[in-house]
């Protein structure tokens, strides 16, 4: 962030709880709130749940600007057992986004190493060779003249990977300040809108949606 970034994080809702069991829940995260406490700024999803709760980890993170679902455990076998299965990629992501102008493929597969920009962070860009390899798969859902609203399938957790992605591609994410400062948008569109991993205890599969976030 930079020295003029000026951190506001949305209030209301204060904490918005898909689900809850003993072991994690599931929040929706809003736009312009950081995942867990930063260096400077410390009011995040993860302090907010250790109001309400006596402890909580962080499993996974989304992006300050990014909305939708975060996996917060609530135990430590539960934190190590999820932490696991995002390691191993087992998790199913699917996020949407609103991009700029219109794609001449309808899918396809983004497949470009990325590491972080020396010097500028959180950015970072597409490094041939000395990247870590990344992939996103991603499906246009409907699109007009000046842009596309797109179906994103994340196949590593790199940092910015969806953003930096997008713009390889030559259609940057509306809204992003970081890789698309002359864009209009207020917020980014990005929305991460599906998960599906095994429950930390029994296993069994667990499926969570948010339809909340930007509109169309």
């Amino acid at each position: 962030m930079s020295d003029s970034f000026i951190y506001n994080p949305p209030k209301e809702p204060w904490l918005s709880i898909l689900y809850q069991d003993k072991d994690f829940l599931v929040v929706d995260k809003p736009s312009g709130l950081l995942s867990v406490p930063g260096r400077i700024h410390k009011d995040s999803v993860l302090s907010r749940v250790l109001e309400i709760e006596e402890r909580a980890y962080a499993v996974h993170r989304l992006d300050m600007d990014t909305s939708g679902l975060l996996v917060i455990a609530l135990r430590r076998k539960a934190e190590k057992a999820l932490m696991e299965e995002f390691r191993l990629r087992r998790v199913q992501k699917e996020y949407v986004a609103i991009v700029s102008g219109t794609l001449s493929q309808i899918r396809g597969v983004i497949s470009a190493p990325l590491s972080r920009c020396l010097g500028s962070p959180p950015r970072s860009e597409i490094d041939w060779e000395n990247g870590k390899a990344a992939y996103t798969e991603y499906k246009v859902l409907h699109q007009s003249d000046t842009k596309a609203y797109v179906q994103l399938f994340p196949k590593t957790g790199r940092s910015h990977q969806l953003r930096v992605h997008l713009l390889h591609l030559g259609h940057p994410i509306l809204g992003d300040r970081f890789y698309f400062p002359e864009s209009q948008e207020k917020r980014l569109m990005l929305h991460a809108k599906r998960l599906i991993f095994a429950h930390p205890y029994h296993g069994k599969r667990m499926e969570f949606f948010s339809n909340e976030g930007f509109k169309v």
